[in-house]
């Protein structure tokens, strides 16, 4: 909602832009630059983790990337099968490798922690990475779904649908399908001001 303000118009004094909570869709990076001629450097963590990934200050910025692993955390990128790969779950290795940033574990209803006790911590979130090691967001393990055995990330589709002028905000799940399982279905909130029509109906 913030950038459908006019950001120009705010008088800012900064250094540096950081974002955090969720993944940022070119267009707001776009519009935070344009505005304020500033970069934002987009991270990656979790309340269970700290942030564990980072666009830090000295490395260039790739448009759509969390970054690259910050000091502290070693992260894997690895398969439904535990096994290295350029797009998968991001994990944490845990033993003598634990991170310091990593949560305990969740207190199960017996008292005793769960979660961090296996050998890696699995975080449920999917991301792609390129050969310099930068980590882009995929979606949740529970949120990408497949459509003609093709794997479609939510989160990618609404980047794109949230580049036009009229969509304010859009959210995409999987709708059944009999021949490909499942298909895109968007749910679009236009910018004040614009009516519906056959273009963004």
């Amino acid at each position: 909602m913030f950038i459908q303000e006019d950001l120009a118009s705010f008088k800012v004094s900064l250094r540096e832009v950081c974002g955090a909570g969720e993944p940022l869709n070119p267009e707001i990076i776009d519009q935070v630059k344009s505005a304020w001629g500033l970069t934002i450097r987009d991270g990656y963590g979790q309340t269970e983790t700290t942030a564990l990934a980072g666009n830090s200050p000295g490395q260039k910025v790739k448009i759509g990337s969390m970054g690259r692993p910050l000091p502290g955390y070693r992260v894997q990128v690895t398969d439904s099968d535990g096994h290295a790969a350029k797009e998968g779950e991001v994990t944490l290795l845990l033993g003598t490798e634990r991170p310091a940033g990593l949560m305990q574990g969740y207190q199960g209803d017996d008292g005793k922690l769960i979660g961090t006790d296996g050998e890696i911590y699995r975080s449920g979130d999917v991301v792609f990475t390129d050969d310099e090691g930068y980590l882009t967001f995929v979606g949740r393990t529970d949120d990408v779904f497949k459509s003609s055995d093709y794997r479609i990330s939510p989160f990618e589709l609404e980047s794109v649908l949230l580049e036009h002028d009229a969509v304010a905000e859009a959210a995409v799940v999987p709708s059944p399908d009999p021949i490909r399982l499942a298909v895109p279905k968007a749910y679009v909130l236009l910018v004040s001001g614009v009516e519906r029509s056959p273009e963004t109906a």
